[in-house]
């Protein structure tokens, strides 16, 4: 059976990255770049610091700021008039998950017509998106280098999962200086986000030889690095060491795919607007039990990436030290210790079950549960 590997062609990584990606961005010829981002960037003067660099370099741009924390319908629309009101011929997104998403659905829209809800879905897309440059600004969705693209439809309470290459950036960018104003909250559930994202990739059915290597590197990577990230926010070493680390899990789960943690959470995020990888990190170990029937082996290896001598330990014990590691480490770094902190209701598990169910990144998931498996992990994340 054959496998693809997808990934940007072009990735700069490292401090001062985002110098060299300008000069790169004037290589390919654009002249006219819509920057989207979130309002934050902005007042951070984050947007106007890349705006200058590409006017240094002669590409002009218009900024869309509007991104909303779990970007929108609505901010796909917004964004797409201004891009054809100035006729751009490129998009720039600037900061984490939101804007790269968001950008995403504007590029790929911009190029196939319709709405964004038509492309719902693994590659239902005809045409490639416009050139598409995601500047990272966290380290964990690693959705300036993915084939994902995750829009909320508001009308629906539900998260559009968007799985296609076409949405795969033509350029990554990570730079680590701009990641050292992360807030210790936002650090925390980021690379929570990016922990997922690698042991999702690991226990996949989608699986390989490269991205259980990528996975691995990217959890042992996360263990050495995520709590200082916390704790000490300019920690450069630390910083560009995580951005390494959610580069390496989203090389594994753009290729591997993901889980019923990410098909839940995006229910709860779509649902109470909740921030998505708090809703990862209160999900990974009790989706990851669940899994352990039918993927303990996989899940000792993840205890010993996670620095857990599992030597003596059977399978089943492996995969319980890991579990007993991921709480470990989310408690280390202040995540929230359950669903019932994040507002979430049993009334309404039964809805975000059944929405879950349909989600494209649960295809892959080691196996499958029923809907009453599904109520029955969102209940014991309460």
């Amino acid at each position: 059976m054959s496998s693809t590997f997808y990934i940007p062609a072009v990735n700069i990584m490292g401090e001062n990255a985002l110098d060299d990606a300008v000069k790169q961005i004037k290589s390919l010829g654009f002249k006219q770049a819509l920057i989207v981002t979130d309002p934050g960037m902005t007042k951070l003067g984050v947007t106007a610091e890349v705006k200058a660099l590409l006017q240094e370099q002669g590409v002009q741009s218009l900024i869309y700021d509007g991104v909303q924390p779990n970007p929108t319908v609505e901010n796909v629309n917004a964004g797409l008039e201004v891009l054809h009101a100035h006729q751009c011929d490129c998009v720039i997104s600037l900061g984490g998950g939101s804007a790269h998403d968001c950008a995403k659905g504007i590029a790929l829209v911009a190029t196939n017509g319709g709405h964004i809800s038509d492309y719902e879905g693994v590659d239902v897309s005809k045409k490639p998106q416009l050139p598409l440059i995601g500047i990272n600004t966290t380290a964990g969705t690693a959705s300036e280098m993915t084939r994902f693209c995750i829009i909320t439809d508001q009308e629906r309470h539900i998260k559009m999962a968007i799985v296609d290459q076409n949405v795969t950036p033509i350029l990554s960018v990570n730079d680590p200086r701009l990641m050292s104003g992360m807030p210790a909250g936002l650090t925390a559930a980021t690379g929570m986000d990016a922990l997922t994202h690698a042991i999702e990739a690991y226990v996949s059915t989608a699986a390989d030889p490269i991205t259980d290597a990528c996975a691995i590197k990217a959890i042992e990577i996360i263990r050495d690095n995520l709590h200082q990230a916390v704790h000490n926010g300019t920690d450069m070493k630390a910083r560009e060491q995580m951005a390494y680390a959610q580069f390496l899990a989203g090389m594994a789960f753009n290729n591997a795919s993901l889980g019923y943690v990410h098909a839940m959470a995006h229910q709860l995020g779509g649902f109470y607007d909740l921030p998505h990888g708090v809703c990862n990190a209160v999900l990974l170990p009790h989706v990851e039990r669940y899994n352990s029937q039918v993927a303990a082996s996989q899940l000792k290896d993840v205890a010993k990436a996670l620095g857990v001598d599992v030597q003596a330990m059977t399978n089943e014990e492996g995969a319980a030290a890991a579990i007993e590691a991921i709480v470990t480490l989310s408690q280390s770094i202040n995540i929230p210790s359950g669903l019932m902190e994040l507002g979430a209701k049993e009334e309404d598990f039964a809805t975000l079950a059944s929405n879950a169910m349909k989600d494209a990144c649960g295809f892959t998931n080691p196996i499958q549960p029923t809907h009453e498996d599904v109520v029955s992990i969102f209940k014991a994340a309460m």
